[in-house]
């Protein structure tokens, strides 16, 4: 009983600051649609379909990333930090390696990129100057996320969040100066955004490999960054392919949506931009909790304990849940002044009220899929999500959304129909995986000798 209540304290204790965290994250890029928007409506939608692909390319990248975080939880939960210090330095090389071979795809093939999304006319030259910029650097996020995700596994989630407040602040008030022109700097508008994330995320790699070097029990060392153990990269790519995949398979498939927004109209597409932006807000708790439960399950798993782990995680779903729905509630109330913010279109307005009307529907499911499916992951249990993803997303959601949008002309609330039904779908099939613990069996560290009673694994500190 005491270890339940010590991972009670812990969940919060590493839940907060990742929420705090994420809600800088998502306030950054509200900041960044609501300063566009002063340039135009076609600035937001130009943006928005270059920050779709950008958000792809993170994503291959996160392989590495989140392979690697899961096998180091797993080493500390073993009491193995030396091994964990290890994967670190491969991880962080890895990352680099393909940051920089996908910012020469994004550079060569970014503009192929958007005309396969069918933008066209200013949207076009808006999100060319974007992705060209962002895109080119893309390599500075790729590190960033794969430290971030090691601290915050060794429980440093307050720290992370320090620096990422920071970085935020440094962003805006990039913003302000290069978008419109302040401090004696020129006004370029949307190339002006782009340079601001590229110098804020710099300054933000800079703190986190300081900080890196601080936390870790087994300091990193130069030959772990250059020598990459085949035995830690099998491991780390056992877990970051298919989680990376699964991911991938579902920026794609907004991808795909996007493509349908596209032959709705500018408005439609400024609408789904800014309906995106708000939706943000109302998973972001679960999104919080599904990282400190995955950041405990893979502690848990590593040292054995995989009863605490089934228990914890179902507690985890229930309070993500009832949030989700309160924030929902909220958020719902005041759409309408919510899309005032960003534009002064009535037809934006009221077609954005209308697709947050179907939001209750698709968050309860999405929070359920966060929660479970990082626990999966977590305790080695990664390819499962991947092939359900992609039955439910791709054979399922697609051709619904096609359907919904095209041949019922529901408009943007069908593209919205499709995904709550593919992620309660998902949800549904999660939750069942989970309760049949068939991911007892896919723990990736061999156990000489753990304790299965040893108290330091909750401790998450």
């Amino acid at each position: 009983m005491t270890h339940t209540k010590h991972q009670e304290f812990n969940l919060l204790k590493l839940t907060w600051p990742i929420f705090l965290e994420l809600f800088l994250f998502m306030l950054m890029g509200s900041v960044d649609t609501f300063m566009i928007s002063s340039v135009s409506d076609n600035a937001v939608s130009g943006v928005g379909a270059a920050n779709q692909i950008i958000s792809i390319a993170i994503l291959v990248l996160s392989v590495i990333g989140n392979g690697a975080a899961i096998v180091i939880s797993q080493f500390l939960g073993s009491r193995k930090p030396l091994e964990a210090a290890q994967v670190t330095g491969n991880s962080i090389t890895l990352n680099l390696l393909i940051g920089f071979i996908l910012s020469a795809v994004l550079l060569l093939f970014g503009g192929s990129l958007l005309s396969a999304l069918n933008v066209k006319g200013d949207m076009y030259l808006y999100a060319q100057s974007y992705l060209n910029i962002v895109g080119g650097f893309i390599f500075l996020q790729a590190l960033i996320n794969a430290l971030a995700a090691t601290i915050r596994t060794h429980g440093f989630t307050k720290q992370t969040m320090i620096v990422s407040l920071l970085m935020n602040l440094i962003h805006v008030v990039g913003n302000y100066a290069l978008i419109f022109g302040h401090f004696g700097l020129p006004a370029l508008g949307v190339q002006g955004a782009a340079i601001s994330t590229v110098v804020s995320r710099f300054i933000c790699l800079i703190l986190f490999f300081l900080l890196l070097n601080r936390i870790m029990d087994v300091r990193v060392k130069w030959s772990y960054y250059i020598r990459l153990s085949k035995q830690h990269v099998q491991k780390i790519l056992k877990i970051g392919i298919p989680s990376g995949f699964e991911q991938i398979t579902y920026q794609s498939c907004q991808l795909v949506f996007t493509l349908y927004v596209t032959y709705l109209g500018a408005e439609a597409m400024a609408t789904r931009q800014y309906a995106v932006n708000i939706s943000s807000y109302i998973f972001l708790f679960s999104l919080a909790v599904s990282m400190g439960t995955s950041i405990i399950v893979g502690h848990l798993v590593g040292a054995k304990r995989t009863e605490e782990a089934y228990r914890r995680v179902f507690t985890s779903v229930k309070w993500a849940l009832l949030v989700t729905v309160i924030i929902d509630g909220i958020i719902i109330f005041f759409r309408v002044p919510l899309f005032g913010l960003f534009t002064n279109n009535e037809s934006i307005i009221m077609m954005g009220a209308q697709v947050i009307l179907l939001s209750i529907f698709l968050e309860t499911g999405r929070t359920c899929n966060l929660v479970i499916i990082n626990s999966l992951r977590a305790s080695g249990d990664a390819k499962f999500p991947v092939y359900m993803g992609l039955i439910s997303m791709v054979c399922m959601s697609l051709p619904l959304g096609y359907v919904l949008v095209f041949q019922l002309h529901l408009g943007l609330a069908g593209v919205w129909i499709a995904i709550s039904c593919d992620e309660w779908l998902r949800a549904i099939i999660m939750f069942f995986r989970w309760k049949s613990r068939a991911w007892e069996k896919h723990g990736l560290i061999q156990h000489e000798t753990v304790e299965s009673n040893d108290s330091t694994v909750a401790t998450v500190n």
